[in-house]
């Protein structure tokens, strides 16, 4: 059986032939495309559910009203539920009511939340005209009326808020075949709230942290670090391994690679020195496998220590939080990366820190005049200590290990 990087040109360029035949998706494997003579393409997933020897097949859906990418998005979903070991296939009932599968969407994930009952109201409100309607009658426009309905009374952050619930839920339902397409997929807000105003709680930060881990070996690392040293997403990216000191335990990034144009030292927890100590003994381990197909000595490892190309830093953010976005709650607030430097600041705030340590690790130019020379020197070394210790105990609160604080000489 054929396996490429399927693409939705590339999928609807697949011609019938005499007989059936499948095309797999590279991209996610156990997913592919069945090409019937009559032309019909369905997309079809396979995985075997932990415990069982057999193969369990799952339907998803005809292409084109079924995009590749939402059946890599069931087909993630199904994967992760193999693993757990979680057979969904035979407990399928499309001819469920909307009440019904709103009280099992509460029972499964609304109860869990700290707003599960607010958000139980908001649900029966936007949905009152469909409760008792079957589940695979419901769709996109009753979503929107009611929306638009909220909106049009002028109450447009509320609006936004039955978006963000009628979504999740019609996501819900998507996830579990009883409707044929994810019909709260592109909603649209009734109006743009500002990013800032978004405030990550240390759960959701935990749960970013635990979802990155599923990343791919290049990003993982990437998203770690931002979470636990609270730099911004360029001083990061951009990190050389040049710029570790493994016996001081920190960071010392140059000022021509700071926002501010001033050099900046960085602590490095344990869990974050152990991620930039696997990323260089990767790096060398390149090497030496480089050296050996080419029968001669080692060359020095590129500095850059996220990289594809070994001379600029690697991009594509966007695409990497959507990945992260699959792996996160269904009704998680939209977030930016930026909201790391945001939930570290407050939660360590609260907690006690000092915030002049808080916006010392978090780089942030003073806001007063200028500084002296030996204040500027003060600020640089006699600090370090306490900054080690807050972003140890900011490490400790996300991976939920012990805080092993370093002391650092100046």
């Amino acid at each position: 059986m054929a396996r490429v990087m399927l693409t939705d040109r590339s999928v609807a360029a697949l011609q019938p032939k005499e007989k059936r035949y499948d095309v797999s998706d590279s991209k996610r494997v156990g997913l592919r495309v069945r090409v019937a003579p009559t032309g019909i393409k369905t997309w079809v997933f396979e995985k075997r559910i932990r415990g069982e020897s057999n193969l369990r097949s799952h339907t998803l859906g005809r292409f084109p009203v079924i995009s590749l990418s939402e059946a890599r998005d069931k087909a993630l979903t199904l994967e992760k539920e193999a693993i757990e070991g979680v057979d969904r296939k035979a407990k399928v009932k499309r001819d469920e009511t909307v009440r019904m599968v709103l009280n099992e969407y509460e029972k499964r994930h609304l109860a869990q939340l700290r707003t599960g009952k607010d958000r139980r109201k908001q649900l029966d409100a936007a949905l009152a005209k469909h409760l008792d309607k079957p589940i695979i009658k419901l769709e996109r426009q009753h979503l929107r009326d009611f929306v638009e309905k909220v909106a049009a009374n002028g109450t447009l952050i509320a609006a936004n808020r039955y978006r963000a619930a009628l979504s999740a839920f019609a996501t819900y339902a998507w996830k579990r075949d009883l409707i044929d397409q994810n019909i709260g997929l592109g909603l649209p807000s009734a109006t743009r709230e500002k990013p800032r105003d978004r405030l990550l709680t240390l759960t959701e930060v935990r749960a970013i942290y635990d979802a990155a881990g599923l990343l791919s070996p290049l990003w993982t690392p990437i998203v770690r670090l931002l979470i636990l040293t609270a730099q911004r997403r360029g001083d990061i990216v951009g990190l050389r391994h040049s710029e570790i000191d493994y016996d001081k335990q920190r960071i010392d990034l140059p000022g021509a690679r700071t926002k501010n144009g001033k050099p900046h030292i960085v602590h490095l927890s344990e869990p974050a020195l152990e991620i930039v100590a696997a990323m260089k003994q990767e790096a060398e381990q390149k090497a030496e496998q480089e050296a050996e197909k080419r029968n001669g000595q080692v060359q020095p490892i590129c500095d850059l220590m996220f990289t594809t190309t070994g001379t600029t830093s690697v991009s594509g953010f966007s695409k990497v939080k959507v990945e992260i976005d699959k792996l996160l709650p269904e009704d998680m607030a939209p977030w930016t990366f930026h909201d790391f430097r945001t939930a570290f600041a407050t939660i360590m705030a609260e907690g006690g820190a000092d915030e002049g340590i808080v916006d010392r690790i978090l780089n942030h130019s003073a806001s007063a005049s200028a500084a002296s020379a030996v204040a500027r020197v003060y600020n640089l070394s006699a600090q370090l200590d306490k900054r080690a210790i807050v972003l140890d105990r900011w490490a400790a609160l996300v991976t939920k290990r012990s805080a092993k604080v370093v002391s650092i000489a100046s």
